[in-house]
């Protein structure tokens, strides 16, 4: 089930966005200013971003901004700023589509399908470390020999944005906002604490890791 943040000052069409999505079978998360919708999409991960640009504390165009700079999830504008610089502006800054104010239901759902479907986002893998075969899906571990291991939320979460870029870096400040959110990206010693339980948890010698592998003062990368 796909999970969708609304993000819109009005009361009215929050709610009846919330409703209509709902009996279609989304999940639906709702924000009414742009500090929310950042804190929102950074603790709930949604698949798709619904968002207006007047809002009251932060302009729609810097709050796409904002999440431009640590995910890829698609967000649709919807707005009644009808002028082609304010679409041009949103579109630039890394909007997926644009909506105008009056729209009818069905035209935001079949955008909404439209870029879902554009999205083409992959079924999370299943990756091997050490001795334990990690489904990330199931978020489930099979150990050759002994209990697997626990992990927590967030080792899970590194884990997975990780191995779905096996050789990539992945710089200290995306993995902080990714993780933890906008504001953390100094926090990097959350950072070296979590790695550290995640190899030991997970790697055969976690003083001279295989698969969790540190760029010291850069980032993380993943390697098979």
């Amino acid at each position: 089930m796909a999970r969708v943040l609304v993000v819109d000052d009005e009361p009215q069409l929050l709610r009846a966005l919330r409703i209509n999505l709902a009996a279609r079978h989304y999940e639906v998360d709702t924000a009414d200013d742009g500090e929310s919708a950042l804190r929102i999409a950074a603790a709930r991960s949604p698949d798709l971003v619904v968002l207006d640009l007047g809002l009251p504390d932060v302009d729609g165009v810097d709050v796409i901004r904002t999440l431009r700079g640590w995910t890829e999830v698609p967000i649709i504008v919807l707005s009644g700023r009808a002028g082609s610089a304010d679409k041009v502006h949103a579109l630039d800054a890394g909007a997926d589509d644009y909506v105008t104010k009056p729209f009818s239901l069905d035209e935001l759902l079949a955008r909404i399908r439209a870029v879902t479907r554009r999205s083409g986002r992959a079924e999370p893998p299943t990756v091997t470390v050490g001795r334990h075969r990690i489904d990330l899906g199931d978020h489930t571990i099979v150990s050759d020999g002994g209990d697997p291991p626990h992990l927590t939320r967030t080792e899970w979460q590194l884990l997975e944005i990780l191995a779905a870029h096996p050789g990539k870096l992945i710089t200290q400040s995306s993995l902080l906002q990714q993780v933890w959110g906008p504001g953390y990206e100094s926090q990097t010693h959350y950072l070296r604490q979590y790695m550290a339980h995640l190899r030991r948890k997970l790697e055969n010698d976690p003083g001279r890791p295989r698969h969790l592998l540190t760029e010291p003062g850069m980032g993380y990368r993943f390697s098979p």
